[in-house]
């Protein structure tokens, strides 16, 4: 990729500090934690969480809302996240935990298991717009935090690719219904393959009786 310099480098460290507000606000912390999920909204495969903590003071070019970025800049910051991290964890809610639970749920617990894998303990929680139950670490829900605050977008990204890499294997496993292109999302291609075929083992049943019977 192609290396940063003057004017544009400046610019995005300008922009890379604006997204330390809230690290800065909570400066006294000992380790500040950034959480965030990826897999809310999909027909199928699970949902994922990601819990990450940066050394203070530290920039990581282009880190951004995983949205926001090429699959191929997510696989680089993945990487270059994960070695600079002081720690980091993934936690992951399937299919069928979703349907018994409900998403939301699974949402927090997927976080609830990402915080409990760290090996450093945080004294903060920045999470993307929600506050977690039955987790004691004090917390800061920042709505749109995938955008605003850099330990939260790493989380972000975190998230995104472990998830992202398992529906690529779930695609080996059913090509017919293209997760790799559309990662369980409701696309067109997917709700007529859903319709073909009938669900497969890592569709969520609770999502998708608007499209095909569900036993």
């Amino acid at each position: 990729m192609r290396t940063l310099k003057g004017e544009r480098l400046e610019k995005e460290l300008a922009r890379l500090e604006a997204m330390c507000a809230y690290e800065r606000e909570y400066a006294a912390c000992t380790a500040i934690c950034g959480i965030d999920e990826a897999g809310r909204g999909p027909l199928a495969g699970p949902v994922a969480a990601g819990a990450v903590i940066l050394p203070k003071d530290c920039r990581i070019l282009y880190l951004n809302d995983s949205k926001k970025l090429t699959p191929a800049r997510r696989d680089a910051l993945f990487d270059e996240i994960r070695e600079k991290a002081v720690a980091f964890s993934i936690g992951i809610s399937s299919p069928e935990r979703i349907d018994e639970i409900n998403i939301l749920q699974a949402t927090y617990e997927a976080m609830r298991k990402a915080v409990a894998g760290l090996s450093v303990q945080p004294d903060l929680l920045l999470n993307d717009a929600v506050t977690i139950p039955e987790v004691q670490i004090r917390q800061v829900p920042i709505v749109k935090g995938d955008a605003k605050s850099v330990s939260i977008a790493a989380a972000s990204i975190l998230a995104k690719v472990t998830r992202d890499r398992m529906m690529e294997e779930y695609d080996a496993m059913w090509p017919e219904y293209g997760f790799a292109k559309h990662k369980g999302y409701g696309t067109a291609q997917h709700i007529a393959a859903l319709k073909e075929y009938g669900p497969c083992p890592i569709h969520r049943r609770s999502f998708i009786g608007h499209f095909v019977p569900v036993e």
